[in-house]
């Protein structure tokens, strides 16, 4: 077995050092951007034990006025497409009108949708347990002109 030069050692040393380094900078002012070298908050954080606990759906009204869930099954979008862009669509809600053209695309048979909108259910939640309570909350809504 052939020892390391010193070069190599220090190579290795510096190395190591820089990546303990980025983990500790990760640690104390990361996001989950940054992982693996920052936290990946979904596991290193817990929420409150009071607070209500968000569960985000995507609704469409038809031309019959019937409201439908928006699901990956008939509009090809999971949920969580929709919960990573959230800021966007609450900033511009008209980029719900590709969710209505997904929807047409994906169910041709169905009554075309006339809105759609981003709602949140907020459940109650009590000492970590549900309350069996829950309030609705429509974050972004668009409708066809």
């Amino acid at each position: 077995m052939e020892t390391l030069s010193t070069r190599g050692r220090a190579i290795r040393v510096a190395v190591t050092a820089l990546g303990a380094l980025l983990l500790l900078l990760g640690t104390l002012w990361g996001q989950d951007d940054d992982f693996p070298f920052g936290p990946f908050r979904m596991y290193s954080t817990a929420p409150d034990p009071n607070a209500d606990a968000p569960d985000t759906r995507v609704e469409g009204v038809d031309t019959t006025g019937r409201t439908i869930v928006l699901t990956e099954a008939n509009s090809g979008l999971r949920r969580a497409e929709i919960e990573g862009q959230q800021r966007a669509y609450i900033d511009d809600p008209g980029r719900l009108r590709q969710v209505a053209v997904a929807y047409a695309e994906k169910s041709p048979g169905a009554a075309p949708l006339t809105t759609v909108r981003i709602v949140i259910r907020w459940e109650g939640i009590e000492h970590s347990r549900p309350t069996g309570t829950s309030r609705d909350e429509t974050i972004a809504t668009w409708t066809a002109p």
